[in-house]
């Protein structure tokens, strides 16, 4: 937000829209951490420095990053592929699962697939193994070797797009060959 009064500006005219004002003051980008800007028209809270827009319906803000990101890809939400890394417990090394945006790993099929417990990677694990920061963790193009499975759901799409090592920077690809790039198995984990 650029001043006080358009600040002042942006809420009344959100408020005007069903918006509740004190939770638009509260609201930052979960990618940032920085304010948003009320778009009346769009009816949606633009984070200008991640270049995402989140939508608002019904006067509830939707605060989806996977959402925000098809918005600006200009695909549907499940032509996100998410990285979605967990923390092997057996033997302490990060496990990944590619999924399509709308879905949930499912931490039982999950760990049954990766042969051992799994747990919440941090962000140290997250980095050394892949060289990405949590938020842009791309699924290709690792420092070590992951072992990972791919969602079958993105293959019903021609492209699917996904983190390029940034939480601002996303790349198109067809599915099959991303599969292929990832070394990935093909296997049902999602609920």
């Amino acid at each position: 937000m650029v001043d006080d009064d358009q600040s002042k500006s942006t809420l009344n005219a959100a408020h005007a829209n069903g918006v509740d004002r004190k939770m638009l003051e509260a609201l930052v980008c979960p990618v940032t951490q920085r304010p948003l800007d009320y778009d009346r028209d769009a009816a949606e809270l633009v984070s200008r420095s991640a270049n995402l827009a989140f939508p608002i319906r019904d006067g509830i803000p939707i605060m989806l990053v996977d959402e925000a990101d098809a918005r600006a890809a200009g695909c549907g939400v499940d032509q996100i592929a998410k990285s979605i890394i967990f923390r092997a417990e057996a033997k302490g090394d990060a496990v990944l699962f590619i999924t399509a945006g709308g879905n949930q790993v499912d931490t039982a099929k999950a760990s049954t697939l990766a042969g051992a417990a799994l747990g919440k990677a941090d962000a140290d694990l997250i980095r050394a193994q892949t060289g990405f920061a949590i938020g842009g963790v791309a699924p290709v193009g690792h420092l070590s070797p992951i072992r990972s499975w791919f969602d079958p759901r993105l293959l019903d799409f021609d492209l699917v797009y996904a983190a390029a090592g940034t939480p601002r920077h996303i790349f198109a690809i067809a599915p099959q060959h991303l599969l292929e790039l990832s070394g990935s198995i093909l296997a049902d984990f999602t609920r």
